[in-house]
């Protein structure tokens, strides 16, 4: 389902996460335990790398730095997040510095989180396993046209609907890739000057 964040987070009192990986998810699901009120837990049947801590703080509402850079943000949910931190290895490679957010939260939206990193690097990518619309990359523009106005491509399902398939090869046809995160660095940080 490539749509359902946009619809959660339309609903009122709706806490929407979506943990990047199997030990995030477990965290997120303890932490739910204690959170009042109703929340949605996304996540996704394709295999991804184990690579957060299982003793890492899991806050509702607060999102994680994973790779501290200047040059560009590269805020990501789900799986994509793994994704990002392999863009910003291949970016580290051409002399470019990264900065990786785990937004794995949509809402409550951490926008203090968005709005420092956007500051320091004054560009955007944002990297999600959704339609462009409703979905993580239209809350960054949101928040950064109130804030900090800059630079953002969205990598993300662009008005198509999902099909069956390996997810790898999905993911590369639905351009939501490390790839496409990669190229979208590329482009941003050439508007942002």
């Amino acid at each position: 389902i490539l749509e359902d964040i946009g619809l959660m987070k339309m609903l009122p009192g709706m806490t929407v996460i979506v943990p990047c990986d199997y030990n995030q998810t477990k965290l997120a699901t303890m932490a739910i335990a204690d959170w009042q009120g109703p929340v949605y837990l996304r996540f996704g049947r394709p295999k991804v790398a184990n690579f957060t801590s299982e003793t890492a703080p899991f806050e509702i509402g607060k999102a994680q730095i994973l790779v501290e850079g200047n040059d560009v943000s590269i805020i990501a949910c789900g799986h994509l997040v793994w994704k990002s931190i392999e863009a910003a290895r291949l970016l580290a490679e051409q002399g470019i510095s990264a900065e990786v957010i785990n937004l794995h939260t949509i809402k409550p939206f951490d926008e203090a989180a968005v709005i420092r990193s956007v500051r320091k690097t004054k560009c955007v990518v944002t990297a999600e396993e959704h339609q462009r619309a409703g979905g993580l990359g239209e809350s960054v523009a949101s928040v950064m046209a109130a804030h900090c106005p800059g630079p953002i491509e969205m990598v993300a399902v662009n008005d198509s609907f999902g099909e069956s398939g390996k997810p790898e090869e999905l993911l590369s046809k639905y351009g939501i890739d490390t790839p496409n995160v990669l190229e979208a660095a590329i482009r941003v940080i050439a508007r942002k000057h």
